[in-house]
């Protein structure tokens, strides 16, 4: 691994974090490489950007003299997207609303309301200002699923 943090032009501290972190700054994302050959992406808006973002680091690499898998195998864990409803919610009655068994909502811990659509991986976290912040999608389509049952949901309990 130092050669790599050599070749990156990045700290090893396997002290502070059992991998190196790389950032780019384009596409800007960070990658988490480790000891195993494994790498994580993080802070992508695209699939094209982590794929980009992947090529740069194997070309660094190969340059540098280290042997590395030219094609690796991509796979998408955890999609995180940040949906505005337009208008501010009464937390309080969105969490009777939608069902107390689908919800964690404790304000003196945390100010946002976690709702777990039925049906759903997706985890969406609603705030009063009605942003919500939707997380542990795999695919474009699990979010856009997932804000159209919260929006439905909402609807039919009138908020």
């Amino acid at each position: 691994m130092n050669a790599v943090a050599t070749i990156l032009h990045d700290a090893y501290k396997p002290g502070q974090f059992p991998g190196l972190i790389y950032r780019l700054k384009r596409p800007k994302t960070a990658l988490l490489l480790f000891t195993s050959g494994k790498a994580i992406c993080t802070g992508s808006k695209s699939v094209g950007d982590v794929r980009a973002s992947i090529k740069t680091v194997i070309n660094m690499l190969k340059n540098g003299g280290i042997s590395v898998n030219e094609n690796p195998k991509i796979m998408i864990q955890n999609m995180v997207a940040v949906y505005d409803l337009g208008s501010e919610m009464n937390l309080n009655l969105v969490a009777i609303s939608l069902g107390l068994e689908r919800i964690e909502y404790e304000p003196e811990q945390f100010p946002g309301l976690v709702y777990r659509p039925s049906d759903l991986k997706v985890v969406a976290l609603l705030f009063g200002s009605g942003k919500v912040v939707l997380t542990g999608a795999k695919r474009n389509e699990d979010i856009d699923i997932a804000i159209e049952k919260l929006r439905y949901e909402l609807k039919a309990s009138g908020k």
